[in-house]
């Protein structure tokens, strides 16, 4: 079965390249202007049935996938993520971040601005702005533009009926614990783990840690 991984706003495959289980991945692209409007392009070109894995913004469109097209997908992994809708503070964020593209502000500058969010260990920060540099400013925006349309997932996630991992950061500022463990009494039968000292990009601070998450969530049930 392909696995397709969706990144966090803000990155690229780099992401996911030393944290993935041996299996045929796919990685997604989000680069429209509304989570609708990737999860339509995501179903132009994924394979009929796949396992869904998304951090972050990429779980956010995970979710709202599988709200849309549950006959396409056989397994979701939920990472650092949040199923609720946006709050004014992050409307706010967003705007201004959009803002600093639009006066010339680069992808790096703006990842830059997050550092203290997305990370735990501020080891991988060079790792952060590189993936914003691969993304670049065009798509960057588009994302923070996408953010802006989300919903509120949760009433959806009842009707899951799929195995579920839900895997969080013990000190991920952004999405904390407690939205996970909210995503997890909400999905039938999901799994929760809490990875403990690591930051919102779980997959840059605990690779090998989600590995085995993910290896283990992809061979049950």
């Amino acid at each position: 079965m392909t696995l397709v991984v969706l990144p966090g706003m803000g990155c690229s495959p780099r992401l996911w390249s030393t944290a993935l289980p041996d299996a045929p991945v796919v990685h997604g692209t989000l680069d429209r202007p509304s989570i609708d409007g990737c999860v339509d392009a995501l179903l132009d070109v994924l394979p009929p049935r796949f396992a869904l894995a998304g951090l972050s913004l990429g779980g956010i469109v995970a979710m709202a996938l599988v709200r849309t097209a549950p006959e396409r997908v056989t397994r979701l992994a939920l990472l650092a993520t949040n199923a609720r809708g946006p709050t004014s503070a992050q409307y706010e964020g967003w705007a201004a971040a959009r803002a600093a593209f639009a006066t010339d502000g680069t992808a790096r500058d703006v990842q830059r601005d997050l550092l203290p969010v997305l990370l735990h260990d501020h080891a991988h920060d060079e790792t952060a702005l590189a993936m914003a540099e691969d993304l670049g400013a065009a798509d960057f925006d588009r994302q923070l533009e996408a953010q802006a349309t989300r919903i509120d997932e949760r009433p959806a996630l009842a009707r899951v009926a799929v195995p579920t991992l839900v895997l969080a950061g013990g000190a991920d500022r952004l999405c904390p614990v407690d939205r996970h463990e909210e995503i997890a009494a909400l999905v039938p039968g999901a799994r929760l783990e809490v990875l403990e000292d690591v930051g919102h990009l779980v997959t840059l601070e605990a690779p090998e840690r989600v590995r085995a998450h993910l290896t283990a969530w992809l061979g049950s049930g």
